[in-house]
């Protein structure tokens, strides 16, 4: 399929379109379920090597995308997403080599036991099946998806955001060119070949056909499947994270956690959209200074509107806000206690971080949060499954089911048990 074939007759009825690519999904999902590892980290290197040899390919999809998302008046930040450069191409064929490179996660035993009757048991990890995958913007996203549903032994399909549907057939047809040569089956990886929105529903209702899905992108986008999906979901709404100073806090490490918190990259749910500081911390207008000086815009309570002319006071809406831009809320807590409350108030249950040098406040603030990820005297722009060493990521998960915080390879498989007897029945 080239970038300019999106669209298909089959498209015409919707659920048949799912329904097909479902099955032959189905299909090399019982092939990559017992595909050695050996063979599936060969087909990743094999998938980045043409990523890199269709560079040029995919940059001209790319420009195409931008070209039009600047027509259509995109955000900042959703241009910033849906840039690609040869960086970031670079990165993005580097995070499907270190995915070749992991453990693999298809067969590892849990745990076993033996009972008193002789029998033996073992919990083994195993495929999830057939994953969607429903994501808005970033480019990289489908071959990171690619990637982890490939090594996690899961055939996907991919459902990117129009905004970036040159881009990402360009990254596919060079990941599937990869699979291919090195003997896996195209269908192992598929990208859903229309922009109508009757497909997304589709695949929403495709129980049988899909396993789980995942959707990455905008509150729109997740709050839409969450509502329709007659599959499982896996998925964060909003990523209103929070960074509280401590007033044990170094003044130096407060400034600088604070500015790269929110400014590093505004646009990924990471960036913290919430300061706190604590009213007996001794330096909040340093904070503050240093964040308008980086081109944040600062909304803040009465006790931070006081620190400078240029903070504008902040309205009840901007504590429940994602801004996804260079925006931040400040406001004054009494300790602790206050920050656990706002954060308990406020929080999307993403990432959340304390900034102190008092080991019992970060003991009590790591305990107490109820969050997917939590940080002591670190950016929350660490919050990415590469950060932690998970390779790519395929988003980040803040519900309590399945999976938590950067979902990757482990977060793709479910388990099994396998019982081992010698002949016994059942009193």
């Amino acid at each position: 399929m080239t970038t300019d074939t999106l669209a298909s007759p089959a498209t015409a009825d919707p659920d048949a379109l799912i329904a097909d690519m479902g099955l032959r999904a189905r299909a090399a999902a019982k092939r990559l379920a017992v595909t050695a590892t050996a063979e599936k980290a060969a087909a990743l290197n094999a998938a980045a090597r043409w990523l890199r040899a269709k560079a040029n390919t995919i940059l001209e999809a790319n420009a195409r995308d931008m070209e039009a998302g600047k027509a259509a008046g995109l955000t900042s930040a959703m241009l910033d997403r849906l840039r690609l450069d040869e960086n970031r191409l670079g990165a993005i064929a580097d995070a499907v080599e270190a995915v070749a490179a992991l453990p693999d996660p298809v067969g590892a035993i849990i745990d076993r036991a033996k009972r008193p009757n002789g029998m033996e048991l073992e919990r083994v990890r195993v495929p999830l099946g057939v994953v969607g995958i429903i994501y808005e913007s970033r480019p990289n996203v489908t071959a990171d998806a690619a990637a982890l549903g490939l090594m996690s032994g899961n055939a996907v399909i991919l459902r990117g955001g129009s905004e970036a549907v040159h881009s990402n057939g360009a990254i596919h047809a060079a990941f599937v060119g990869g699979l291919t040569e090195a003997g896996l089956p195209a269908e192992a990886v598929q990208i859903i070949p229309t922009q109508d929105r009757a497909a997304v529903g589709a695949l929403l209702r495709a129980q049988g056909h899909i396993d789980i899905i995942i959707p990455r992108g905008g509150k729109g986008l997740v709050a839409r499947v969450q509502d329709e999906a007659r599959v499982p979901v896996l998925a964060h709404l909003d990523g209103i994270c929070h960074l509280y100073i401590d007033g044990s806090a170094d003044p130096d490490k407060a400034v600088a956690l604070a500015v790269n918190a929110k400014m590093r990259r505004t646009g990924i749910c990471g960036a913290t959209e919430t300061i706190l500081i604590d009213r007996s911390y001794g330096a909040p207008q340093a904070i503050v200074d240093a964040l308008i000086a980086a081109g944040c815009e600062v909304r803040g309570d009465s006790a931070i509107t006081a620190l400078s002319p240029h903070v504008t006071p902040a309205s009840a809406v901007d504590w429940d806000s994602e801004y996804l831009d260079a925006i931040v809320s400040i406001a004054a807590v009494d300790g602790i206690e206050g920050a656990l409350a706002h954060i308990d108030a406020h929080s999307s249950r993403h990432t959340d971080a304390i900034v102190t040098e008092d080991e019992a406040a970060a003991r009590r603030f790591l305990g107490e949060v109820d969050s997917a990820i939590v940080m002591h005297n670190a950016s929350t722009q660490f919050a990415d499954g590469g950060e932690f060493g998970l390779g790519a990521e395929i988003g980040i998960a803040t519900g309590r089911l399945h999976a938590r915080g950067p979902v990757a390879l482990e977060g793709l498989t479910t388990y099994k048990w396998l019982v081992h007897g010698t002949g016994q029945v059942r009193p």
